[in-house]
């Protein structure tokens, strides 16, 4: 039992995230070339692993993740109303975040929307949430793959970001969970990410 719940992928993979992240997180001047070679990194590293599943028609991927990308924002928009209303002091981790983060040139939107949101999709739930599925229950691998998904966000520094991956990475891994499509929770990831960060940012 004990041998088939430790998977030494996972772990490897694991610990590669963290020290590509940590090193990503620590070099803001060239934060946008280091993350995204670390998600080329993840990309092979999960390819070389593990198959994509991919069992939904197209029609039905592109509107799930449609209308869970905007349900996503829409709920990360009633939040941001609600923490200004109350005046919680995440409003100047917003700020922080959005200064810090946000892509500024256009090869940065390219490489987001290419390969930093893919990657996290397939890294993340494409490896290892479905890994996690194979040795524990649903419930477990949902909570458990969120927290591995949010424990690379601690070296950004920012409570927004963190709370944003418990948020996100509950929404996306029980997407996952339902239908089991990779590219479903990458558009749902680019939806999100266009309304966010292009359409309609939050202040």
């Amino acid at each position: 039992m004990l041998q088939k719940k430790l998977d030494a992928r996972i772990i490897f993979g694991i610990l590669l995230a963290h020290v590509l992240l940590f090193i990503t997180f620590q070099e803001k001047n060239v934060f946008w070339y280091l993350f995204t070679a670390s998600m080329l990194f993840l990309i092979t590293y999960t390819i070389l692993q593990e198959e994509m599943d991919d069992q939904q028609p197209i029609q039905i991927y592109l509107t799930y993740g449609v209308l869970s990308g905007v349900s996503l924002f829409g709920l990360f928009y009633l939040g941001n109303i609600i923490i200004h209303i109350i005046d919680l002091p995440l409003k100047g981790s917003v700020a922080k975040l959005y200064k810090q983060m946000s892509p500024t040139q256009i090869w940065q939107y390219i490489v987001l929307f290419l390969i930093i949101i893919p990657g996290e999709e397939i890294f993340w739930r494409g490896f290892i949430l479905k890994r996690l599925i194979g040795r524990l229950k649903i419930l477990p691998s949902i909570l458990l793959s969120t927290l591995l998904y949010t424990s690379v966000n601690i070296y950004s520094g920012s409570s927004h970001l963190i709370l944003a991956s418990i948020v996100a990475g509950l929404v996306w891994s029980s997407l996952y969970v339902w239908k089991r499509s990779i590219p479903l929770l990458i558009v749902s990831h680019l939806v999100f990410d266009l309304f966010l960060l292009v359409l309609l940012p939050l202040s």
